[in-house]
Parts: C-alpha cells; sequence; structure tokens
C-alpha cells in the first residue's frame, strides 16, 4: 500500500538529497526491517520505548520510517525507536519512504538524527564523530561544517574517547559528565587516575573541584629549603591560553628564558592548536 507524502519533519531532515516535493509512503512489514548498522545510539530506554508503543496502539504510526533496501528487506536509516515501539505494539506492517543511499549518508544521517533530538550520550557522540571522519576520511574542520558543529566541540568531545575504558565506560552510563572527563584527561600521571574517580563517585564530587584537585595532583614537590610562589601574571598568561587553545598551558620562566607547555592528545587536536595559533590576531 502506498500513500504520499508532503514535506515533514522527516522529509525535510533529508533534503540535503535531490528529492520530489512529495514522497510515496509505503507500508512494509516490520519482519522485513533491521535496524541501522551505523546507529549511533547504542542504548534505548525502557520506558520511553514503553510510552511511544502506548501511542502507537492508540494513534498508529503519525510520522514515516526513513529506510533504504538491502538484500535482505530494509535497513532503517530515520525511526528506529519507532520500530522499536512498532514491534513492541504488535504491528504486522510500518509506514517508510524508501530512500537509496550510501553506508556514508546513512551513517551521517543517523547521527544528525540523534544531535537534533540530543539523543546521546557524550561518549555515542564523540563516537559517531569519530567514526564519519574515519570512514568518509575527512578532518575535524571538514565534519564541523557538514554538521553545524564547531570544531572546538567535536575536538574535546573525541578527546573523551583517549580515556581508560572504564573512565570511559562511567561517562556513558552517566556517573561521570563530560565535563568531569574533560577534566580527568589534564592528569598528567594516569596511576593516580583511578583512585581519583573513585573518590568522585564515591564523594559525588562536582567538575570545579576535579578541576582543583588535579592542579595539586600535577604539581611537582616543591624541596622544603626553596619554596617559591608561582608569578600571578604567569598564572594569569596561563588561563587566558588554555582558555584559547582548549587545553593545558604551562609557561616556565627561567633566568636567562622561558618556555611554554602546550599538551595535545592527538594529531588532530594539535593541528586545531596550529591552526588557532596561526589565526591568532
Amino acid at each position: 500500500m502506498t500513500r504520499r507524502l508532503g514535506r515533514g519533519l522527516d522529509a525535510l531532515f533529508v533534503g540535503g538529497m535531490e528529492q520530489d516535493e512529495q514522497e510515496t509512503i509505503q507500508e512494509i512489514p516490520v519482519t522485513e526491517c533491521r535496524p541501522n548498522p551505523y546507529q549511533p545510539r547504542k542504548t534505548f530506554e525502557a520506558d520511553a520505548i514503553e510510552e511511544l508503543k502506548d501511542s502507537i496502539i492508540e494513534y498508529g504510526i503519525i510520522q514515516p520510517l526513513i529506510v533504504r533496501k538491502s538484500i535482505k528487506g530494509y535497513e532503517i536509516v530515520v525511526g528506529e525507536r519507532r520500530f522499536r515501539a512498532a514491534k513492541e505494539a504488535g504491528l504486522e506492517t510500518i509506514p517508510v519512504v524508501i530512500k537509496d543511499m550510501t553506508d556514508e549518508r546513512m551513517m551521517e544521517l543517523a547521527l544528525l538524527e540523534n544531535l537534533q533530538r540530543e539523543d546521546l550520550t557524550p561518549i555515542e557522540e564523540a563516537s559517531a564523530y569519530h567514526n564519519l571522519m574515519e570512514n568518509l576520511h575527512i578532518t575535524q574542520e571538514e565534519l564541523s561544517k557538514r554538521l553545524g558543529k564547531s570544531r572546538s566541540h567535536i575536538a574535546n568531545m573525541v578527546r573523551l574517547l583517549a580515556l581508560p575504558k572504564p573512565v570511559v565506560a562511567h561517562i556513558n552510563n552517566g556517573e561521570l559528565s563530560m565535563g568531569h572527563g574533560r577534566a580527568l584527561l589534564g592528569l598528567k600521571d594516569k596511576e593516580k587516575l583511578t583512585p581519583l574517580v573513585q573518590k568522585i563517585l564515591k564523594e559525588k564530587l562536582n567538575v570545579r573541584q576535579i578541576e582543583k584537585m588535579i592542579a595539586v595532583l600535577n604539581e611537582k614537590p616543591i624541596k622544603k629549603q626553596k619554596k617559591q610562589q608561582k608569578d600571578p601574571f604567569l598564572m594569569e598568561r596561563e588561563s587566558v591560553l588554555q582558555d584559547k587553545l582548549g587545553t593545558a598551558v604551562k609557561i616556565q620562566r627561567g633566568k636567562r628564558k622561558g618556555k611554554i607547555e602546550i599538551e595535545f592528545y592527538t594529531d588532530d587536536d594539535l593541528n586545531r592548536i596550529m591552526e588557532l595559533m596561526e589565526n591568532a590576531d
């Protein structure tokens, strides 16, 4: 069975492709559909699916899914929650618009849908950015233009993936925030990371508290006979550079010369910092 679709939410969502003013909606068996293999979202809340199921039972599926034809049936591009809820509701068929698209385009649209709905955890979002750059062979700058996200946002998200797996898991399940993760990246002695994370979880410390603790942990032991207070001017300059470059910066002044240390985590992170320095006023 087919019907016509005006330019609703999903039609506009796929508006980057050439399409007619109207799209054909078809009813296809639920059993012929399977989830998007490039779905960035890994967890779906049972309560939310249950609520959507109840709505579908009462009103049906108002907004059709976007799918593409595959070797065996159809792959869902947009609307996996509706698909899951439809199965729970016992529907035999679901309304869809069939699109012809590449794996790369499918991956990009799946990420965009979740970003627009703010459905992803920080780690799911970071992994999606990383996978898009790897599969599309594009830079952070190119990805930021395609998704409408700032390059610094993408860089900060991807950096979270450099954390140890247990820490990544804590962020992914909501026990630690993205802010906690960014702060933990600044800890120099990685052997202190596990006990610090345990302390955060036990005492429910906020990001500001963690930043202060890490600043203390990163300081080198000062010899008792030679206690020196860091020059307030240098501290202020460090803070300015850290805000500008989005990473840890350390300024040291010697008797005849000084040096500036700028931390980076990946090649993309280094390129981002170099571009910021080159484009500085």
